[in-house]
């Protein structure tokens, strides 16, 4: 992902507060040879104490044999993203047709050395940390070895604990453009007000006060 300095967090802060918001995700294994790489949609949870993403996926899924060749992998998560016509972006001295159209959206790439959990009593603390993370108020019993209902469901699952040792952020916002193309397209996306559109300005206006 190219990152240009304009693009950047402008501190760890910034990128795990989005992150925090996050929890579904797409994860990159580099593919056996002469395949090609495998790309999981998952829910996770990220641990920013344990600097580690947990996961799990059924025994039958095809990318268990590459992830144990190859266990450096790649958590990919990408939000609040719109696509900006082009007249919005024209500078001051240019006509309107003339503006550039792109997109707009916010980046996380976790890289994680990943590490497959098959003990059962292991893969149960893994299992009721997603659970107490996604419902918090409860509602399903525990995982516990042996007792139902979700001990004999255990074998059918690999537990993933991913050990997070790099992170690329990026927040693409049009922070290298002028405040007066900045502040069109702001008022582009309320006009707009279409699927995402309201999330990106805050990002733009954000990122922009803090530049300021």
């Amino acid at each position: 992902m190219l990152i240009h300095p304009w693009d950047a967090p402008h501190d760890d802060t910034e990128w795990r507060q989005w992150l925090a918001d996050h929890d579904f995700g797409q994860l990159a294994v580099n593919g056996l040879p002469g395949e090609p790489p495998h790309v999981q949609p998952l829910h996770f949870v990220y641990d920013a104490g344990r600097r580690e993403v947990v996961s799990h996926l059924a025994r039958p899924n095809p990318l268990w044999p590459a992830l144990e060749a190859a266990p450096d992998v790649v958590l990919s998560v990408v939000d609040d993203y719109v696509f900006v016509p082009g007249p919005w972006q024209a500078a001051p001295d240019v006509p309107p047709e003339h503006g550039t159209p792109t997109s707009f959206y916010a980046a996380v790439q976790l890289r994680c050395r990943a590490h497959v959990v098959d003990d059962p009593a292991e893969k149960a603390e893994l299992l009721n940390r997603q659970v107490d993370h996604f419902q918090p108020g409860g509602g399903s019993a525990r995982a516990e070895v042996g007792e139902v209902p979700y001990g004999r469901m255990l074998a059918g699952i690999r537990a993933l604990r991913l050990e997070v040792t790099d992170v690329r952020a990026k927040f693409k916002y049009a922070n290298h453009r002028p405040a007066e193309v900045r502040d069109r397209v702001a008022a582009g996306l309320a006009a707009r007000g279409g699927p995402g559109d309201t999330r990106a300005r805050d990002h733009l206006l954000r990122r922009q006060q803090a530049q300021a």
